[in-house]
């Protein structure tokens, strides 16, 4: 896996781009805001919480930016099916998150997942880091017109496609974009713009 890019580091209220601009919007969220305006809670659960917020409303947003083969959907307005493996207090902040809107156009559906669940028909599939199978669950998916969202160390030597990280209390992710002759699902040249870095992929 080769490095192409790294950027400096970036806080949601200092990107100067409309990915940026329409997640604030969206979920008004981040972890410093959420820490500045909370009232006094347990710290390490209301951190935990801020985090998966922010990772879910990015989950949601990612969608916009990806470009599905046209035989990925049946009709016209079949929904955007995003998967949730791992991380159910993530999936049901996505479920609000996502609820009254859409993806280009289509309704999104959220599911929960557990390890050893079938992920035909799914769009996007966020493996969180307590689903135990990673690497068996990203090679179920290699190959597929799926985008794999992770939030481990070694996930993108393992195959996932965007992965998570919180650095100084910031969420943040690098992206892996699939080799062009093993997928036709694409990453928007503006998505791969904001990842903390880019790295290739080997066949």
């Amino acid at each position: 896996m080769v490095l192409l890019s790294k950027r400096p580091g970036w806080t949601f209220s200092g990107i100067d781009w409309r990915l940026a601009a329409r997640l604030l919007r969206a979920c008004a969220l981040s972890l410093g805001v959420a820490a500045a305006v909370s009232g006094p809670r347990p710290a390490q659960a209301d951190a935990q919480a801020d985090e998966y917020r922010v990772k879910a409303a990015f989950l949601y947003k990612f969608g916009s930016y990806i470009e599905w083969p046209s035989g990925s959907f049946a009709r016209a307005d079949s929904p955007v099916a995003i998967g949730v493996m791992g991380a159910d207090a993530l999936a049901d902040e996505l479920v609000q998150i996502v609820a009254g809107r859409n993806v280009n156009g289509r309704p999104v559906r959220v599911r929960k997942l557990r390890p050893g669940d079938p992920i035909a028909g799914l769009h996007v599939l966020f493996v969180g880091r307590d689903s135990g199978r990673l690497a068996e669950i990203l090679a179920a998916a290699k190959g597929r017109a799926l985008l794999t969202v992770t939030e481990s160390e070694e996930a993108l030597e393992l195959g996932s496609m965007i992965n998570f990280v919180v650095v100084e209390d910031k969420v943040r992710f690098d992206i892996a974009p699939p080799p062009s002759e093993s997928s036709n699902l694409k990453i928007s040249a503006r998505l791969l713009g904001v990842a903390r870095k880019v790295v290739s992929k080997s066949s």
